[in-house]
C-alpha cells in the first residue's frame, strides 16, 4: 500500500483483443495473504514476455494489459466452513525418501486479454495485416504460460477470434462511445478487474476519525471483510427496544489485491548466492497491497479504464502496477 505518484497510461494507438482464452492450473495464490485469482503482476509479466518473443517480427511495444474474467474454478476441497487446496504428491527423492508437499493453489480460468500497443506502423496496417498480426500474437500466447497455467486450445469462432483495433476509436466523442459500446458487449458475461485506490484512501480517513493510530493495512482489512454495524440508535423513551445490527453495504465487488513490490534491501550484482542473474543487482522485496474491484464491462466508460501498466521508482525501490479507472458519477444503461 503506497501513495507513490505515477504517470498516466501510455498513449497506445492499438488495442489487441484476445478473447476467450482457457487457462488450466494457473497460480491461485496471488500473494502471501490473498488467493482466488492470479496477481495482476503475473499478467504484466506475460505482456513483457510476449513482447520479447515478438521482438524482430513486429516493431511494436506492448505498454499495458487488461483482463476480463468470464469463468473460474479454483481447485479447492470444501470441508464445512473451510476450504483447502487440492494438492499433488511430488515424486520421491533419489534416496527413496518422501518429498515434501509444497502447497500450491491452482485455478482454471476463462479470460479475455486486452493489450495496449504502441508503434508507428500500426495506423498504416491494412485490415489483412491487422488480422495477421492478431493471429500471430494469439498463436504465440497459445504456446506460453499465463500466470503459471497452460493455455488450452479452443475453437476460434465468432467470439474467440483475435482482433486488433485502432485507438482512439474515433475523433468524435459520441461516435467513439458508440463504437466502444459495441466492442464491450463481446466481453459479456464477465467481470473486469480495476483499481480502487480511492476506496482504500477514503476508508483510512474514516478509520482515523475514531482511531488516530489506524494504518492503511487496518483500512485494507476493514474494507475487505464483511462488517456488521449497529443500526439507528435505540429510542431513549423505549428501553425495551434493542439495537439492530446490519451488514455494511459495499460499493461493489471489492477485493484486496497485490499491486507490486517494495524493496527491503538491495545488494550489488553477485553478492547473493544462487540468484537467477548474477550480473544484475539483487533486491529482497515484499508485496504491496491495495483495493481492487470487479465490474461488469458494460459499466466501463472507456477502453483505457481496464488497462494496467507498470511503473518503477528506483529511488524508493517501489514497483507498482497502476490502473486509471475512475468511477462514473452517473448510472449508465448497459445498452
Amino acid at each position: 500500500m503506497s501513495a507513490l505518484p505515477m504517470s498516466a497510461l501510455p498513449d497506445s494507438n492499438g488495442l489487441l483483443i484476445l478473447p476467450r482464452i482457457r487457462v488450466q492450473n494457473a497460480n491461485a495464490i496471488s500473494s502471501p495473504i490473498t488467493h482466488g485469482f492470479p496477481s495482476i503482476t503475473a499478467f504484466l509479466g506475460l505482456q513483457w514476455a510476449l513482447e520479447r518473443k515478438l521482438l524482430g517480427k513486429f516493431p511494436v511495444v506492448f505498454d499495458s494489459i487488461g483482463v476480463v474474467c468470464h469463468d473460474y474454478e479454483e481447485q479447492t476441497a470444501k470441508g464445512g466452513y473451510t476450504k483447502s487446496f487440492c494438492l499433488t504428491r511430488n515424486p520421491i527423492e533419489k534416496d527413496g525418501s518422501t518429498a515434501a508437499i509444497v502447497e500450491e493453489g491452482r485455478i482454471h480460468l476463462d479470460i479475455t486479454l486486452l493489450l495496449g500497443i504502441s508503434g508507428g506502423c500500426i495506423p498504416d496496417f491494412t485490415e489483412d495485416e491487422r488480422a495477421a498480426f492478431a493471429y500471430e500474437v494469439a498463436e504465440t500466447v497459445a504456446r506460453m504460460r499465463i500466470a503459471g497455467g497452460s493455455v488450452v486450445p479452443g475453437r476460434h469462432g465468432a467470439r474467440g477470434k483475435p482482433q486488433l483495433v485502432l485507438v482512439p476509436l474515433s475523433t468524435d466523442a459520441a461516435e467513439a462511445n458508440n463504437e466502444f459500446r459495441l466492442l464491450r458487449r463481446r466481453w459479456l458475461p464477465g467481470f473486469a478487474l480495476v483499481s480502487r485506490d480511492d476506496l482504500l484512501a477514503r476508508r483510512w480517513e474514516s478509520l482515523k476519525k475514531n482511531n488516530p493510530r489506524a494504518t492503511k493495512f487496518d483500512a485494507l482489512l476493514d474494507l475487505s471483510r464483511l462488517n456488521w454495524r449497529p443500526g439507528p440508535a435505540a429510542d431513549a423513551n423505549d428501553p425495551q427496544k434493542t439495537v439492530e445490527w446490519l451488514p455494511e453495504r459495499k460499493d461493489g465487488w471489492i477485493v484486496p489485491m497485490p499491486v507490486g513490490y517494495g524493496a527491503l534491501a538491495q545488494f550489488q550484482a553477485g553478492a547473493v548466492e544462487q540468484a537467477r542473474d548474477l550480473r544484475a543487482p539483487f533486491s529482497f522485496v515484499e508485496s504491496l497491497y491495495s483495493a481492487g474491484q470487479w465490474i461488469s464491462p458494460h459499466r466501463l466508460g472507456s477502453w483505457r479504464d481496464l488497462l494496467w501498466y507498470g511503473r518503477a521508482d528506483t529511488e524508493t525501490g517501489l514497483y507498482r502496477a497502476c490502473n486509471d479507472y475512475v468511477q462514473p458519477t452517473t448510472v449508465e444503461l448497459p445498452y
